[in-house]
């Protein structure tokens, strides 16, 4: 792990309301108490420590920035998400439209669903905001990330699309001159990193690391390796993607592309989707991170983006469905952007949430048995990939 640390100003967006509503959501009901709670345990919300910030809720028009009005106007009716409730629609027309707007399967209609909708967008946005006015040099939302919502339709656990308007809205900061009577110079440029086991499908200019194979979800073109031969070829959207069972050995191999592609786009904003279903002990079971261990490991990884990285830093949670492992991630991440790395082998206090960190009761999430299956011949083919994508990323961006 880098020794080196930063004094970045830190934002942190919680409150007792956020919490509750995003531990509502189906897919990780209860993480958000889980993961809010180790990190007050851990000493890291103390005042003076961190600078904690209150969520706004999202507007109709901070929502329209992306999502399509038929859309919101369905999902921000709390009678269209309450069973129990009278319905503006028929029972027919209500059932169609939850398949038009995929409101079912992986992404049920709850109660509190309305709710949700606004204050976790109007989180990652207060997150933004807290960047735009120079309040802080890092902000962190863990209850944002969701990268799967479409313009129009819930998708992978993800009815908001907060990614995307994150993006979309660092994008329309304008950058002021740094001289008087110079003009304004261009808008600034947003890198976005998602560390997520899933392709960020919803996220179209993006750098992603992930997980992909025949039938996993999401299915898409772009989460195979970029092939600049192809006429689908984009230079802002590119993957990595990784065979089972890779561990930092691999995340190692493969971080000098994420490096020299950083370095091409200079980035005034950076956003980092931290999902950590890639992480061992996950239920997903597919690859075989750990949160220490050294080169590689996801606090190796961050620790270079907080203390190395210039421009601000919005991190965002997303996937993890072992909601200890994401609370232990995320308590450590939010240490080393405050500049104070918690020793991973520290014992978790005595909190409402601690049976759930057995049977090792520490901060850890250590590598699995789970055998790599990112050979050295594949990965030698990433990296020849990108030998050929690099030049053209750099002749767009317009680098020499």
């Amino acid at each position: 792990m880098s020794s080196s640390t930063t004094t970045a100003r830190v934002a942190y967006i919680v409150s007792a309301q956020l919490i509750k509503i995003a531990s509502l959501l189906p897919s990780n009901k209860k993480r958000s108490f889980v993961v809010h709670s180790l990190i007050k345990s851990l000493g890291l919300l103390e005042p003076g420590k961190v600078q904690i910030y209150t969520p706004r809720n999202a507007t109709r028009q901070d929502l329209a920035m992306y999502h399509a009005s038929g859309y919101l106007e369905f999902i921000l009716d709390p009678k269209n998400c309450n069973e129990h409730d009278e319905h503006r629609h028929g029972a027919s027309e209500r059932e169609a439209m939850k398949v038009e707007y995929g409101l079912e399967d992986d992404c049920p209609l709850f109660t509190g669903l309305s709710d949700y909708v606004t204050l976790v967008a109007g989180a990652t946005l207060t997150a933004v905001d807290a960047l735009r006015y120079d309040i802080s040099d890092i902000a962190i939302n863990w209850d944002g990330g969701r990268h799967h919502a479409s313009k129009s339709r819930a998708s992978g656990f993800c009815y908001v699309a907060d990614c995307v308007l994150a993006i979309l809205a660092l994008k329309s900061i304008p950058r002021p001159p740094s001289k008087a009577n110079e003009p304004t110079k261009p808008l600034p440029r947003v890198l976005y990193l998602d560390l997520d086991l899933h392709f960020s499908d919803s996220v179209s200019a993006a750098f992603t690391i992930h997980h992909t194979s025949p039938g996993f979800f999401p299915v898409s073109p772009k989460a195979e390796l970029p092939d600049p031969s192809t006429p689908r070829f984009d230079p802002f959207s590119l993957s990595i993607p990784l065979r089972e069972g890779a561990s930092n050995k691999t995340y190692c191999a493969i971080w000098s592309i994420v490096e020299e592609l950083k370095d091409i786009m200079m980035p005034d904003f950076i956003v980092i989707q931290c999902g950590t279903d890639a992480l061992a002990g996950d239920p997903c079971a597919i690859l075989n991170w750990s949160l220490g261990g050294g080169e590689g490991s996801l606090g190796w990884c961050v620790s270079r983006i907080i203390n190395e990285w210039k421009g601000k830093k919005l991190f965002l949670g997303g996937g993890g469905y072992n909601s200890a492992n994401a609370a232990r991630a995320w308590a450590y991440i939010t240490s080393v952007a405050l500049g104070n790395p918690l020793d991973l082998e520290a014992h978790i206090p005595d909190h409402p949430g601690f049976p759930l960190y057995a049977p090792s009761f520490t901060l850890d999430v250590p590598a699995g048995n789970m055998r790599d299956q990112n050979s050295p011949e594949y990965l030698h083919t990433i990296k020849t990939r990108f030998d050929k994508v690099i030049p053209l990323v750099r002749q767009r961006m317009g680098c020499v």
